[in-house]
């Protein structure tokens, strides 16, 4: 079923739709406005449109304005759904736009034309959302920063000189800067929770195989990737989850959605057991924000009755993070063989950044047994957190070990960016991973990242809530893991943390 998402405009008293009253609602009460007929789709695109011509030269968080497709796709009559109406951006990653391009943050894919929808875009579409552009993303999303050599660093709108996150920064930082409500993300080890909270949003990884990853794929990182949306509110969160659920005909490993996740808002959460630890999973200084966000959210947590008390989780941490490095490794590597056969070059010719090419080398480098021995480690990690949760509901912990950190903080060296220029030139990268570099350098990123990544080995569902603003007035999120396929439970708590002390109008003031 489609309607005119005008709404019932040409009838009704016309009232100014000022930028105060496009930001004061989240995705679920602008598309009740256009379906009372207070608004229309077009007034609402109008708004974002604006928004996004001041705020966007500060923030870079659109790279590929779709102003006209938007247009198009109102014009033509949008479907009857929970959002119809409500402007949305497209993350500029995996999420294939018919006729439109997807660049993947990377130099290599510059005008490359999705000859169709995926099926998450198709279910976004069906949900009645008007896309009017896509969002920057770390080349090929690999990094917990947002700063491409094709499009340029997004910046935070809480403070300008310091990271949104990745890879869904771009998306994290629309929402932040006021441009939408609501935007898609995915999430291979935090890309949905890191950004949410760097920018005092709420973010949801669901689990592994709730939502769908095809034609173009038949799994995201090995099952480590699960795409879904960053919002304002938990219910717009919840929403969107009913309309992109299920499996699809790519799906490895389908998981049933349980219930409404909307509906189950209306069930307030029971009283449940939380074991929360500060410490770094990969035995990394944790700062001493990070640390109170947790004291924060603890204290709440008990005000509102549940059950919270340390824990030591018996996890190995250089296991963790060695098997998440030799899955990350080698899906470069495939993602630039798969461009190579795209483009119609060789590897070694790809315009992408010398990290990224380095990263691709690194993973050919890597052996198949290598590569399965790791990945045999995630039922480990599996079976570990399945023996918590016989105890304990939900883990929580920090987000982010720090605070958002400044533009250029992982930029390397200049020495490191001469070095792997040769190591690429010279095939050097064997010797690279045995000398023990690689290792130490890719524990030096996760330092301020070593929380999100567990989430995406076990396939368990996680969540980032802005509950926690520093010294600096920088957003630093805390994160809640639930047993596999448990989502419910998640937002249920959320909404109980939403209520109890409310973020939404906490807004940055960018402008």
């Amino acid at each position: 079923m489609t309607t005119s998402a005008a709404g019932n405009s040409a009838t009704r008293p016309h009232k100014l739709l000022t930028q105060d009253d496009y930001q004061g609602y989240d995705a679920m009460g602008l598309a009740e406005l256009v379906k009372k007929g207070e608004v229309s789709a077009e007034e609402l695109l109008q708004a974002a449109i604006q928004r996004a011509e001041v705020v966007n030269p500060k923030v870079n968080a659109i790279v590929t304005p779709l102003y006209d497709f938007a247009r198009e796709q109102i014009r033509n009559g949008l479907p009857d759904g929970p959002f119809t109406g409500v402007p949305f951006l497209l993350k500029d990653l995996l999420t294939a736009l018919e006729g439109t391009p997807l660049s993947n943050g990377s130099s290599a894919y510059k005008g490359q034309i999705s000859p169709s929808d995926s099926e998450l875009t198709r279910r976004y579409k069906n949900s009645g959302v008007v896309i009017f552009g896509k969002t920057n993303t770390p080349e090929f999303g690999l990094m917990g920063i947002t700063e491409p050599k094709a499009f340029g660093a997004s910046r935070n709108p809480w403070n300008t000189d310091h990271t949104p996150g990745g890879s869904s920064g771009g998306s994290g930082a629309a929402i932040a800067a006021g441009i939408v409500p609501m935007a898609s993300g995915g999430d291979g080890g935090g890309s949905i929770r890191i950004p949410a909270a760097c920018c005092g949003l709420f973010g949801l990884k669901p689990s592994r195989g709730r939502t769908p990853t095809g034609p173009y794929y038949s799994e995201l990182w090995d099952g480590a990737a699960v795409e879904h949306v960053l919002t304002r509110s938990v219910r717009d969160s919840a929403a969107m989850l009913d309309a992109i659920a299920g499996p699809d005909g790519s799906t490895p490993y389908p998981l049933v959605k349980p219930e409404s996740y909307l509906t189950a808002l209306d069930t307030p959460v029971r009283p449940i057991k939380i074991g929360f630890s500060r410490k770094s999973f990969v035995g990394r200084p944790v700062d001493a924000e990070a640390e109170a966000a947790i004291d924060q959210a603890v204290s709440l947590l008990q005000e509102l009755g549940h059950e919270v008390e340390e824990v030591t989780l018996q996890i190995d941490g250089e296991a963790l993070a060695d098997s998440y490095l030799t899955m990350y490794f080698g899906h470069v590597a495939a993602d630039m063989e798969y461009a190579a056969q795209l483009l119609g070059t060789g590897f070694g010719n790809l315009d992408v950044e010398d990290t990224t090419k380095t990263l691709g080398y690194i993973g050919k480098a890597i052996s198949a047994g290598e590569f399965v021995t790791a990945k045999r480690r995630w039922n480990q990690l599996a079976q570990t957190m399945a023996m918590y949760h016989q105890r304990y509901d939900v883990l929580l912990t920090p987000t982010l070990a720090a605070e958002p950190v400044e533009i250029g903080t992982f930029e390397p060296p200049a020495f490191e960016k001469v070095g792997m220029k040769v190591i690429n030139a010279f095939g050097l990268h064997k010797l690279l991973l045995k000398s023990g570099m690689v290792k130490q350098m890719a524990m030096e990123s996760l330092e301020k990242l070593p929380f999100t990544q567990l989430a995406n080995l076990t396939g368990a569902p996680a969540m980032s809530v802005p509950l926690y603003w520093s010294k600096n007035n920088l957003p630093l999120g805390v994160q809640f893991m639930a047993p596999m396929g448990d989502e419910t439970t998640l937002l249920q708590l959320a909404k109980q943390l939403e209520q109890a002390q409310p973020w939404f109008n906490r807004t940055a003031t960018i402008d």
